[in-house]
């Protein structure tokens, strides 16, 4: 398993592409986001400044980018190119599997989360302690296993041709609604009441409270172990599915 972790990362690494939209993009949008706002500039029901705001948003954004995109896509085109059904003839269990993939896709998550922190620190001087850096990286990071088990069970429910277009209307329902893209404050109520149960409402909220000195909600907290535990388990059924079928 571990040689399959190793595997996994150096393909991710040599990945250009891959890396662009997971470490840069979400830089970039950060950067043309709070841009020209002001270090007084606050998000209205926050309690944050917009480039806080925005920096936790976008770091959870690179994160989910890697994990979800990466996997999905990944797992569909192995499974088409027969490389899982290589797996199977080997020792390594389907449990094994599933946790390579979610566990090296949360490692390849990290450079996203601490790249917008460094440019945030340096281009918009957002300051804050060594504790509070060090709590809001384990928590995104953290938190990324979450969409990460969910791109290993659509890599697995959908097939090659379609895991793209699935993947992307996912990833972009969940960056909006969730308050990624732009605060749910300016949502009408009834949206507000539905991404309030979107996991990455509840992945960015986990990192703003940090932000604000507070502890994070248990009601975020309880929200990612739901998501974290359907979308292992859908993994782990369908992994398991499509041993039997194939």
């Amino acid at each position: 398993m571990t040689s399959l972790i190793r595997l996994e990362l150096t393909r991710a690494l040599r990945n250009r592409k891959f890396l662009f939209f997971s470490v840069a993009y979400p830089c970039v949008l950060f950067l043309i986001i709070a841009g020209s706002a002001g270090s007084d500039t606050e998000v209205k029901g926050t309690g944050l400044t917009l480039v806080t705001f925005f920096m936790v948003s976008m770091a959870s954004f690179g994160a989910l980018t890697a994990v979800l995109m990466g996997n999905s896509e990944r797992i569909a085109k192995e499974r088409e190119n027969g490389w899982v059904r290589q797996l199977r003839l080997t020792t390594l269990p389907g449990r094994g599997y599933v946790f390579a993939k979610i566990s090296s896709a949360a490692v390849v998550s990290l450079p996203s989360i601490v790249v917008v922190f460094v440019v945030a620190a340096a281009a918009k001087g957002v300051r804050l302690g060594a504790g509070q850096w060090l709590a809001l990286t384990g928590a995104i990071w953290a938190g990324s296993l979450v969409f990460a088990a969910l791109g290993v069970a659509i890599g697995y429910l959908a097939t090659g041709d379609a895991v793209r277009p699935i993947t992307m209307i996912i990833y972009f329902v969940l960056s909006i609604l969730g308050g990624l893209w732009m605060p749910t404050t300016t949502f009408p109520k009834w949206l507000q009441n539905i991404a309030d149960y979107l996991p990455t409402h509840a992945y960015a909220g986990v990192g703003q409270a940090i932000e604000l000195g507070d502890v994070p909600h248990g009601k975020d907290f309880a929200i990612l172990v739901v998501y974290f535990l359907v979308f292992a388990g859908a993994a782990a059924w369908l992994y398991r599915k499509d041993t039997r079928t194939a």
